[in-house]
């Protein structure tokens, strides 16, 4: 405990020296924050590799679930303070002197803190991006090719490091992250990429596949929670430490929830396989037109389009357990659209093009 507080309060002393130095970067910060929300793999990631490679755009929903699953279990396990809350409760300051740390609208995140889900899921999401784009690369055989390889190796790399830094510091500056929580959200994001590297049998699950790892995730998580409430182990001990210390009301959100999540990636998975296993998808993304670069690009256009259109969806927050339900409907209902919506219109859109020019 003493150690633990040690490295909270230097990490204290960062965050205030991130805030006080760094006023000026308060934009590209609060960016770059909103660049490592987990929801942009479903609704920007996703859609771009998806149509370029279907293989590609399967590993990244499942590499952002399964990984997302990971940080949840790790948080309840952790039990990680976050900074905005600790420094109000923390009896190690003389004299109740707790130092200031500055609130944004996006650092109320009411789950545990550690490790952090925006550098874990960055990170495992541009892993697997880079590594797609490094895996063709390799290929080429001849000297310059080669030469072009390891530059291309070097350049991408950099762009990641650069990327996972910049996502860390700015959760550190709004502080809703200590130092170590980021640190450790990136290394864990990698690690569960790399493992989906050497996970090919995702690529042919079938729709019961998909359900059966659906309810072992949901039933996994719930019954965790509910063993250790039975123990009097309360994991969403949280919720009210950052409903009590947040500087507005407002800026409280119950998509932080652990749960709601949760809730989130089951339904993003839950429609990922819905979708690779529809005649719809079959039909357009299999057939002769899904080799075409119009037919690629207008899926592209037309898919990011609608999913922006989700943004305008508000779900009603005055019931909890509705919330989940139409947040699970909701996230299905993206990866849906993206591999089996709106391929099977462009294609049908073809078709029908085709057939009159004929």
């Amino acid at each position: 405990s003493i150690k633990m507080d040690l490295l909270h309060s230097n990490g204290v002393l960062i965050i205030q020296h991130l805030q006080r130095d760094y006023r000026a970067y308060q934009d590209f910060l609060n960016f770059m924050s909103h660049v490592g929300d987990p929801r942009n793999i479903f609704s920007i990631y996703f859609p771009l590799w998806f149509q370029l490679n279907q293989v590609v755009g399967t590993k990244m929903i499942w590499v952002a679930v399964i990984g997302d699953w990971f940080n949840l279990i790790f948080k309840w396990i952790l039990f990680g303070h976050r900074p905005y809350w600790w420094v109000q409760e923390t009896m190690i300051y003389p004299n109740q002197s707790s130092p200031c740390l500055e609130q944004f609208p996006i650092t109320c995140e009411t789950g545990p803190g550690s490790p952090s889900g925006h550098a874990m899921g960055s990170s495992c999401v541009w892993y697997v991006m880079v590594t797609a784009v490094l895996s063709y690369t390799v290929r080429w055989k001849d000297k310059s090719a080669v030469t072009l390889h390891r530059l291309t190796w070097s350049f991408l790399w950099s762009i990641f490091w650069i990327i996972q830094i910049s996502v860390c510091i700015s959760r550190v500056f709004i502080a809703t992250h200590f130092p170590h929580q980021v640190v450790l959200g990136v290394f864990a994001g990698i690690l569960v990429a790399e493992a989906f590297e050497h996970t090919p049998a995702i690529q042919t699950a079938s729709l019961r596949m998909y359900i059966k790892t659906n309810l072992f995730l949901f039933i996994f998580a719930l019954g965790f929670y509910l063993s250790l409430k039975l123990l009097d182990i309360d994991l969403l001990w949280s919720v009210p430490k950052a409903k009590k210390w947040c500087a507005n009301p407002d800026w409280i959100n119950i998509d932080t929830t652990p749960f709601a999540g949760l809730v989130r990636n089951l339904g993003a998975l839950f429609g990922l396989g819905l979708g690779i296993n529809s005649e719809m998808f079959i039909t357009s993304c299999k057939g002769k037109n899904s080799c075409k670069i119009s037919f690629r690009i207008l899926c592209i256009a037309a898919s990011l389009a609608t999913l922006q259109l989700y943004n305008f969806v508000k779900i009603p927050t005055h019931t909890e357990y509705l919330f989940y339900v139409l947040s699970f409907c909701k996230s299905a209902a993206m990866p849906l659209t993206v591999v089996a919506l709106v391929p099977y219109c462009v294609h049908s859109l073809m078709r029908t093009t085709e057939k009159k020019l004929n």
